[in-house]
């Protein structure tokens, strides 16, 4: 018998990220399910109210721009989906607004393509964008871009999505709403000898063995992209569960740590593995030098890094590229992703942020390197 007590990964878990996929969003591309969307906002708004952070990747713009365009049948042509997600996605976030809203959480759309994540810039501009959001108790509902990207459509569903943001706003956990009850050795409908997997380590490659089969005919990911998914999300230090979407109160049963479908647990820190993909992964674009104190916030205190603390800038940098951050003595005490590019750093070097404005011709960010995207240097 499967411990009944569960994991606290999750009952631990401030921040997560909870995806849905399309045959569950749309009953089975009947439509919009309305009392499945309602149901998971009331748990998402209970979630906000016990002191957690939530953010919902939703699939089933293409599904619900197929009905309300009377194609009873998924077209293969790009622009016809892209047309479909179009339609379907005003109908989608239209409902999410409506029934957070009802459970009084305000929601924000948020759409987002591969491209994003891959620039350093809107990888950066996102993450504060979302964060933002967050700190202001409003639940991000966030789809792919299929209106101008193919990725999604043709290649998987938003499980790579729903890893993506775990890994861009560094959550705790991934819920994966799935219309299966979770992972099983092989397929159960066709394999009675099938067991169910109740908690696994995140990458293990013999998961992927068992998770070969298609999923559902309504979305395009099947229990592979899960399981994929669960790997990229595991990378950034967030721990997934693969669980059945129509399951009662699943969210809120989850984060009081009881064991419900599939945990696949991420072997690295949260924090830990951000230090190693900052330190490790990215390659250095120029630095800064800052004064004593400066120094000192950053390096005794983790305080964030302030313009007026910079003495002088080294290289040709852009927001968002990973710069080193030097003492007097040229000795690199940390570094992290800077938020204004080399020649806007150097016009806000030793200036308070009530300057910039005036020197920028806009106002950012008061830091220059924000404290979440900082690490020390070993």
């Amino acid at each position: 018998m499967h411990d009944p007590s569960g994991n606290p990964v999750l009952r631990n878990a401030r921040r997560i990220v909870v995806k849905v996929g399309s045959s569950l969003v749309t009953n089975e591309g009947r439509g919009l399910d309305a009392i499945a969307i309602g149901q998971w906002c009331e748990q998402l708004a209970a979630l906000i109210k016990d002191g957690r952070e939530v953010i919902m990747v939703s699939s089933g713009a293409i599904a619900e721009g197929m009905k309300r365009l009377g194609w009873s049948v998924r077209p293969k042509a790009i622009h016809e989906l892209q047309a479909a997600a179009a339609v379907g996605q005003m109908g989608l976030v239209q409902m999410y607004e409506t029934k957070l809203r009802e459970n009084g959480i305000g929601s924000a759309q948020v759409l987002l393509t591969h491209a994003d994540l891959a620039d350093r810039e809107r990888y950066l501009n996102a993450r504060s964008t979302l964060l933002t959001l967050l700190q202001l108790g409003v639940v991000p509902v966030i789809n792919e871009n299929d209106t101008v990207v193919n990725d999604e459509i043709k290649f998987g569903d938003n499980d790579t999505l729903g890893a993506l943001v775990a890994n861009l706003v560094e959550a705790d956990a991934l819920i994966i709403l799935t219309d299966q009850k979770g992972l099983y050795t092989a397929d159960p409908r066709k394999d009675p000898a099938a067991k169910f997997v109740h908690e696994a380590k995140a990458g293990d490659t013999t998961l992927e063995a068992m998770a070969g089969g298609a999923g559902s005919s309504i979305g395009r990911g099947g229990m592979i992209t899960k399981i994929l998914a669960a790997k990229r999300a595991a990378g950034s230090g967030a721990s997934t569960v693969i669980a059945w979407g129509r399951e009662p109160e699943a969210l809120i049963r989850l984060t009081r740590g009881e064991a419900i479908g599939t945990l696949l647990v991420a072997q690295t820190q949260k924090i830990q593995a951000r230090k190693q993909w900052m330190a490790d992964h990215l390659q250095l674009r120029g630095s800064v030098t800052v004064d004593l104190g400066a120094a000192t916030m950053v390096r005794d205190s983790g305080k964030s890094l302030l313009p007026i603390g910079m003495t002088g800038v080294q290289g040709d940098f852009s927001r968002g590229d990973v710069i080193a951050v030097k003492d007097a003595d040229g000795t690199e005490i940390a570094r992290g992703l800077a938020n204004y590019s080399s020649s806007e750093a150097r016009l806000i070097c030793r200036k308070v942020s009530s300057e910039f404005e005036k020197l920028l011709g806009y106002t950012g960010e008061s830091e220059m390197v924000h404290r979440t995207n900082l690490i020390l240097s070993r």
